[in-house]
């Protein structure tokens, strides 16, 4: 008899809330980081501390006004498929 494999959907949540982002990072070792050289505010990024060239830290702050600024929202995972903690997070359009 074969077994069928069965498929673990895992879900994102969009969110704007300066609260929960910061949260969310914290709780997973992340800090505010923007990449150097890409512009007035530059592109926003939740630094884990994992080798990336251009990043530069950032106050919480700061990481809010270009997130303001830009019209950004977050969308992000607590859990991967298996139940471990994600540290899937990207920075999205908030009206798309």
């Amino acid at each position: 008899m074969r077994r069928r494999k069965e498929k673990i959907m895992t879900t994102a949540t969009k969110t704007t809330d300066h609260e929960t982002i910061r949260a969310w990072a914290e709780a997973r070792g992340g800090q505010p980081a923007r990449v150097e050289g890409t512009g007035e505010g530059g592109i926003l990024r939740i630094d884990f501390n994992e080798p990336e060239e251009r990043l530069t830290p950032i106050e919480w702050d700061e990481f809010f006004q270009v997130f303001e600024d830009n019209n950004l929202a977050f969308l992000f995972q607590e859990e991967t498929a298996d139940g471990s903690t994600s540290r899937f997070g990207k920075f999205v359009d908030r009206d798309a």
